[in-house]
């Protein structure tokens, strides 16, 4: 093993800006809006679908109220994870962080998919270049895996420069609407919004929130994790909500507030009712340009999502819970193991479907995209109920910020969970069966979690005392310290 590669401890001077945009790309808010959004305006509420975006935002922004306040306790690689052994014991957290692995993983394994597939369609309909979606799905890879090596600072720049270019597309796009037709206000009346389904509504508007929760998985490649990842969370939510929300109302206004589902069902199966709004108040060449930058966004998308999922191996690898290997960094701090065995795993399900000549969207894109956003939810709920049950634990005198505000966003969470799993199919896009019975695999990593869990306690108590300690990581060059745990189930 060369000496590049024995590295452990992360490295990165990330700050508030860094973190927004490495979160920030996960989201993608130009294939949010382009897929996500033209899928709630469909099959959601409409010509409601702004305020679907703006309920989701004050759930989530209730949630980090909790959350802003436990990130100043506990830096942890393990985001999540680290936050549910806090406040529900090691037992929760394994379940947690085999979540947290299914989720993430699969949804890189979707991602290289959507971006392969996506790359392809956009080079034949503007170029006319016709080539096998899964080249660009290997190309996508390779780039991500190159970048990664070259640290998490890197990333950041270049997710934030396809960030602006996705962001200021829709910009114009929003301005445009505005000075041609305006903004119709229709859009906020009950009338409006409360017809058709608002649990889909919620649903897929909650889904374009997906990767916020990231900003806690870089706390120790950041300046003054304690202040950065809160500042980052609170800016993230907001931005991804308030956003959303005005250019859905740009849309729904161009395609008239009381005909928008209409015309969302009608552009569904072709996926293009925001190229036709962009043709029509953009022009050909700017759509094309949005095309063009939908590619770029589906790529930051898959590096951004790429490197979330690397540092759950990573945190799992450093405790002994998964091969410790995986906690091997190079000089600069990049996770390069990790990176590359989660990358395998995404590159080998993603060419197992272009070998069976399965087609990449209704099959591997619906698939393990639709189980890897329902893991995230998952995930983001079990989290708010942790960070609730940890903060009355100790008797924190703090009722607002630690149990009313983040316990109605926890039940907000786990209201759009509920969603998530009785509305499976529509959320991964697929009526097939099989696509269906995907959501089963999430309590079986509950249940190897467990498993996993009691002979951690009976045969590896290193590791399983390990994961009590290995929690608070703020100064990764000092030895972790001891942090008593009050483990139920131990």
């Amino acid at each position: 093993m060369s000496s590049t590669t024995q590295h452990t401890r992360l490295q990165g001077r990330l700050g508030v800006p860094g973190i927004v945009f490495l979160v920030l790309a996960a989201v993608a808010p130009l294939t949010g809006i382009i897929v996500v959004a033209g899928i709630g305006i469909a099959v959601g509420t409409g010509g409601g679908t702004p305020v679907m975006f703006l309920l989701a935002t004050v759930v989530l922004l209730l949630f980090a109220v909790g959350y802003a306040q436990m990130a100043k306790q506990l830096t942890n690689a393990g985001g999540f994870y680290a936050f549910v052994v806090r406040g529900l014991g090691r037992t929760a957290g394994l379940v947690a962080a085999l979540i947290a692995v299914v989720g993430y993983n699969c949804f890189v394994a979707g991602a290289v998919g959507t971006s392969g597939f996506f790359t392809a369609i956009v080079l034949e309909g503007v170029f006319g270049i016709a080539t096998p979606w899964w080249l660009w799905s290997l190309v996508s890879v390779a780039l991500v895996w190159l970048l990664t090596r070259s640290g998490i600072d890197l990333s950041a720049k270049i997710l934030g420069v396809a960030l602006v270019l996705e962001v200021a597309i829709l910009v114009v796009l929003d301005v445009a609407i505005l000075v041609r037709t305006g903004y119709s206000f229709e859009a906020f009346l009950p009338e409006v919004f409360l017809t058709g389904s608002v649990g889909l509504g919620l649903l897929f508007a909650a889904n374009a929130f997906v990767g916020f929760e990231a900003t806690g998985l870089f706390g120790e490649e950041a300046r003054d994790p304690k202040r950065t990842i809160p500042r980052a969370t609170y800016i993230a939510i907001a931005f991804i909500g308030v956003f959303a929300a005005i250019t859905t109302w740009a849309i729904v206004s161009a395609l008239g507030v009381r005909q928008a589902g209409e015309e969302g069902l009608a552009h569904l199966a072709a996926g293009d009712l925001i190229f036709s709004v962009s043709e029509e108040y953009l022009g050909s060449a700017l759509t094309v340009v949005m095309q063009l930058l939908l590619i770029v966004s589906l790529f930051a998308a898959l590096l951004a999502l790429h490197n979330s999922a690397t540092r759950y191996l990573y945190a799992l690898g450093r405790v002994g819970v998964l091969p410790r290997a995986l906690a091997r960094t190079r000089a600069n701090g990049s996770p390069v193991v990790a990176s590359t065995v989660q990358l395998v795993f995404a590159t080998a399900v993603a060419m197992a479907f272009a070998i069976a000549g399965a087609d990449p969207i209704t099959a591997l894109v619906a698939s393990f995209t639709g189980i890897g956003t329902l893991g995230i939810i998952v995930l983001q709920a079990i989290a708010a109920t942790a960070i609730v049950v940890h903060f009355r634990r100790v008797r924190d005198p703090r009722w607002l910020s630690t149990l009313v505000l983040p316990g109605l966003g926890g039940l907000g969470l786990w209201a759009i969970t509920s969603l998530a799993f009785a509305n499976f199919p529509a959320l991964a896009g697929s009526d097939s069966p099989v696509v269906a019975l995907l959501p089963w695999l999430l309590p079986a990593a509950a249940v190897v979690a467990l498993v996993v869990a009691q002979r951690l306690r009976a045969s590896r108590p290193e590791v399983w005392d390990g994961l009590a300690r290995d929690l608070d990581r703020v100064d990764p060059l000092q030895p972790t310290s001891a942090v008593p745990i009050v483990d139920r189930a131990a």
